[in-house]
């Protein structure tokens, strides 16, 4: 008779972090595209600010009174802060970037972030890192220098802009799974998305230019669709490790070639896709290695 392995409650609970994921990424490539939009026509802060704003009230349909006063409290107070000023940062600079630059541009460059993730994971979580996924880091800041081209006057201060924003959104992705030990999913989304909507608002009125009709509900749309991207995407780092779950994340470059295509008529040169398979192969092997690491092949037992 063969035994159960012990294993597959692990590997079920992280292919629902995988499917979960994926679901996010759909999700936050709508938000971009409509950021994207509103980024030619509105502000930075303004835009950043409102997605923050009209999150709340789905929170509060999200967390009903009683369990929104158990979710307020933390056990990471300052991690949580450091985490959703590192967030909101990042957001506003890749709004930023929407506005210069193609949607799949800016996601070939932000791609890197897994192997950024995987490099900060040694020092923050005490994770294992072998040298084969280093070699694959140093891969993919290789794929990222092919789409930059630096040298050849193609690299902006918008791409610097972006390479910027990876940092701080991989600093992040390691915040949350350290702090996702702690609390729950619903903290940290609570606490990223107050202390986001506090902070902004006080940065937003000095560049308020009040939106036309037809544009709130694309600003109400971008809210929802960011605060469910990221509470699946805390709910997919709480159930899976993060080499796991980030391959998966490279699935936002494909609907961003798509929606940049159907609504802006953009689509990334050659150089461009080129570095970007670079850099997603790197990240996926990289990927591959860890999860080897963790469940490594079990031989069978017969009884």
């Amino acid at each position: 008779m063969q035994k159960p392995f012990r294993g597959d409650t692990s590997v079920s609970k992280e292919m629902r972090g995988i499917a979960i994921t994926l679901a996010a990424m759909l999700l936050f490539a709508l938000m971009d595209a409509l950021s994207k939009y509103l980024s030619t026509r509105y502000p930075t802060p303004q835009i950043l600010w409102l997605r923050y704003l009209f999150t709340v009230p789905l929170l509060l349909v999200v967390l009903p009174p009683r369990r929104f006063s158990r979710s307020l409290p933390s056990r990471r107070p300052w991690l949580q802060c450091c985490r959703a000023l590192l967030l909101a940062t990042e957001i506003g600079l890749v709004i930023w970037a929407f506005g210069r630059l193609p949607l799949a541009d800016v996601h070939a460059v932000l791609a890197l972030t897994p192997l950024v993730v995987t490099g900060l994971s040694v020092p923050l979580l005490g994770e294992r890192v072998s040298p084969r996924q280093w070699a694959a880091v140093a891969a993919g800041f290789s794929g990222v220098l092919i789409v930059l081209r630096p040298g050849l006057d193609v690299v902006q201060s918008s791409t610097l802009v972006v390479l910027v924003a990876v940092l701080l959104y991989a600093l992040y992705q390691v915040l949350t799974r350290l702090v996702g030990r702690v609390d729950g999913a619903e903290t940290s989304l609570l606490w990223q998305t107050v202390i986001g909507t506090i902070v902004l608002g006080g940065v937003a009125v000095f560049f308020w230019q009040t939106p036309a009709l037809e544009h709130w509900p694309l600003f109400i749309l971008t809210a929802v669709l960011g605060g469910s991207g990221h509470f699946l995407l805390i709910r997919a780092l709480q159930m899976a490790p993060v080499a796991v779950t980030q391959p998966f994340t490279y699935t936002l470059l494909l609907w961003a070639v798509i929606t940049g295509y159907l609504l802006f008529g953009d689509l990334p040169d050659q150089w461009t896709v080129i570095g970007a398979a670079i850099v997603i192969a790197a990240g996926s092997y990289s990927a591959l290695q860890d999860r080897q690491s963790r469940h490594p092949p079990q031989s069978e037992h017969v009884s």
